[in-house]
């Protein structure tokens, strides 16, 4: 049997090395949710690339693989790099994907153009003015295998205009996806987030107590209370820090870019006043409440309902009397001229 390699490493994920075509290891490893890759020539844990090893899907792989009677040895490389490093790549990786489906769509469109002029050949072939088969007529073989070939060019240039309309849709979508990811609201929504792990962690890091229960009638609270983190455990909990605390600068430079550059504004309770008029999901609302880190919106009139909707999902302002109003230098400036 083949000696096999598992390996994990950030920049690539977790891999296996040493695998033949035939050789059992593929039911193995598909059974324990790899999947292979063509452009890698290497099965690989989907999803493993800049993250932790799972080391219960390796371990169980690797005890599937013994047992068939494989060799198999396991070397894990957990080491972060930096968000700068992974962010590059990915980038770079977009940016190849982009230029294959391009080049794709290309080749796509190319062969939908041959088949529609070798449609437009075979429609040329037909006898003029639509003129019927002649049935018995030594011309009704010819006649109806020029029939057959039309509706068979047609057929076929149809689906390969589909096909080149299917391939230049994914180009374009793939072109997008960096940008998506760069937009002003996902990158506040993804800085609310790190810095919500980030809390997380040094709470395990450090310990902390929450109120579970507070009995109604004797006021006692139920406490629950979490030690410290220690030994191998706070090591981990330690690079998470390091490594969340890493993401979050990076993107908090990118946020800050955004600001500089006008793509973002810096919407906050500083700014925004009851009564004013958010533009969340396409519509003005009213606000109702400014809170810390949302606004209370609801119907003008009657208020029927309520929301709440944090700053980075804010798209515009104005204040009670419509006037539009802008950010500047961190203070809300008011248009003169009323908004239509």
């Amino acid at each position: 049997m083949s000696a096999l390699t598992i390996t994990h490493t950030h920049p690539d994920g977790t891999l296996v090395d040493g695998t033949a075509r035939g050789d059992g290891s593929g039911e193995i490893l598909k059974a324990h949710r790899w999947r292979w890759s063509r452009n890698l020539g290497s099965w690989y844990i989907p999803q493993s690339r800049d993250r932790r090893a799972k080391l219960a899907q390796i371990n169980t792989t690797a005890a599937a693989l013994r047992a068939a009677g494989f060799t198999v040895e396991v070397d894990i490389d957990d080491d972060y790099r930096t968000t700068a490093q992974v962010e590059a790549d990915k980038i770079a990786r977009q940016q190849d994907r982009v230029d294959a489906l391009d080049a794709k769509a290309e080749r796509k469109a190319g062969a939908a153009e041959s088949a529609w002029a070798a449609d437009q050949a075979a429609h040329d072939a037909l006898p003029e003015g639509g003129e019927p088969i002649k049935v018995g007529h030594h011309s009704e073989a010819r006649h109806r295998r020029a029939l057959e070939k039309s509706w068979s060019t047609l057929g076929k240039a149809v689906a390969s205009e589909r096909e080149a309309a299917a391939a230049r849709g994914r180009a374009d979508a793939a072109a997008k996806t960096t940008d998506r990811r760069y937009a002003s609201v996902t990158v506040a929504r993804r800085i609310d987030t790190l810095t919500a792990e980030l809390r997380r962690f040094e709470r395990v890091r450090d310990g902390y107590s929450r109120t579970l229960h507070t009995n109604a009638q004797t006021g006692r609270k139920y406490v629950e209370t979490h030690e410290p983190a220690t030994g191998n455990y706070r090591d981990r909990v330690l690079a998470e820090i390091e490594h969340t605390a890493d993401e979050l600068a990076y993107w908090e430079g990118v946020r800050a870019a955004q600001l500089a550059d006008g793509v973002a504004t810096a919407y906050s309770r500083e700014v925004i006043a009851k009564g004013d008029l958010v533009r969340y999901a396409g519509h003005h609302h009213q606000v109702l409440k400014v809170n810390a880190k949302s606004v209370t919106i609801g119907s003008i009139v009657g208020g029927s309902w309520t929301d709440r909707v944090p700053y980075s999902e804010i798209r515009g302002l104005r204040d009670a009397d419509g006037h539009v109003v802008r950010i500047v230098d961190g203070a809300r400036v008011i248009e003169t001229a009323t908004a239509a």
